[in-house]
């Protein structure tokens, strides 16, 4: 079948193609048809044509863009202690953002229309209300057949709850579900050099890793890749975690582990963050505890290292310092074998909290204007 205005978009999107040269070039297609396939995209809006490129002895071609501008996203991160929500255009760019007092632990029902109310206001705020799509990720595995919420050991009431039907029915766009370590990962992805794999890990109440290879989230069969959260910690039996479960690696490691560690040695510490402003003021327990359980979660990374070979692990999360990072280092080096790491670059993550609203724009842009779902919507 002959690339349709889809597969040209594609092309666009890539920078693999800035002219309508280009264009014919990589696709075969007749003139005739390139300038079709083009001018559909500009009628649409979805591409504009911006500048010159190389001069050609003659007449200069124009550049062909993907419209940022063209429509609207909103992002919504679900925590264990808050939610967040954003409204992007198709970049990225937040042109408007908010939160609100509500968790997972509150269940879909509340949570869902907190956030549909929170989203409305900030459509308000941005003065748009054309949306390509809602993105939303929640602290636990998501099924990629069903987008629901798969067995989620800390979010009680969310099994199979339909969080895209009824949150779409709401907001009246197609809503993308997401894994909050995946979404991350893929933005922590997206804001470096292009990476053939790599491994988001964030520390925060629970740990997990969000996995992206060749530019694409890895989710696993059921969602639940990189939920070593729950890998057992020999030596730590009487560690009781969130899941029910004993000796998990959360259980010890997580923000919610050292708070309860340093709250033991007198520090008002109930959760990651509370560790996480000790962190800041460089306080010497929070360092020390922090370093400590870098080396447990290194522990269990080696065999993530040893088993994908990536060529970048980045720590995120409320933990997310140097102290995790050092401690971290200190095993993972040491258990794997030196060709797994020769070549890892391990550090802390750049976008911090507005790591899943890139994640989440990028994912759904990748979703809604890929090749086959803009030639389904124009007609090939």
């Amino acid at each position: 079948m002959a690339p349709g205005v889809g597969d040209v978009l594609a092309l666009i999107r890539s920078g693999q193609a800035v002219t309508r040269g280009d264009v014919l070039e990589l696709t075969g297609l007749s003139r005739m048809t390139v300038a079709q396939r083009v001018d559909r995209l500009l009628e649409t809006g979805l591409v504009v044509e911006s500048g010159t490129d190389r001069a050609t002895g003659g007449r200069r071609p124009r550049r062909l863009l993907f419209n940022d501008a063209h429509a609207h996203l909103v992002a919504v991160t679900v925590a264990t202690r808050h939610t967040r929500a954003a409204v992007t255009d198709l970049a990225g760019t937040v042109l408007a953002r908010g939160a609100a007092d509500v968790a997972v632990a509150d269940g879909p029902e509340r949570t869902l229309a907190v956030v549909g109310d929170l989203v409305r206001d900030l459509l308000g705020e941005a003065g748009t209300t054309q949306l390509a799509g809602v993105g939303i990720s929640v602290p636990g595995p998501v099924d990629p057949a069903t987008s629901r919420p798969s067995q989620p050991p800390i979010m009680p009431g969310w099994d199979g709850y339909p969080v895209a039907d009824v949150l779409g029915d709401a907001l009246g766009a197609p809503v993308l579900v997401a894994n909050d370590a995946d979404a991350e990962a893929v933005g922590e992805h997206a804001a470096g050099a292009p990476v053939p794999a790599l491994c988001y890990v964030k520390v925060s109440t629970g740990i997990g890793v969000g996995i992206v290879l060749a530019g694409a989230v890895y989710p696993g069969a059921d969602g639940g890749a990189g939920d070593i959260g729950h890998v057992k910690i020999a030596g730590h039996e009487d560690a009781l975690c969130q899941c029910g479960a004993r000796g998990c690696l959360a259980a010890v490691a997580s923000g919610r582990a050292v708070a309860r560690e340093l709250q033991a040695l007198g520090h008002e510490t109930a959760s990651g963050r509370d560790v996480q402003a000790l962190l800041e003021r460089g306080d010497a327990d929070a360092t020390e505890a922090t370093r400590a359980a870098g080396r447990t979660i290194g522990r269990v990374l080696a065999t993530v290292v040893s088993l994908l070979n990536p060529s970048t692990v980045v720590l995120g999360g409320d933990l997310a310092s140097a102290a995790l990072l050092t401690g971290v280092r200190e095993t993972v080096y040491p258990l794997s074998l030196p060709r797994a790491t020769r070549h890892l670059d391990m550090r802390l993550a750049r976008l911090g909290e507005d790591a899943g609203v890139a994640g989440l724009a990028r994912m759904l842009v990748d979703r809604e204007f890929a090749a086959d779902a803009v030639n389904r919507r124009l007609g090939g």
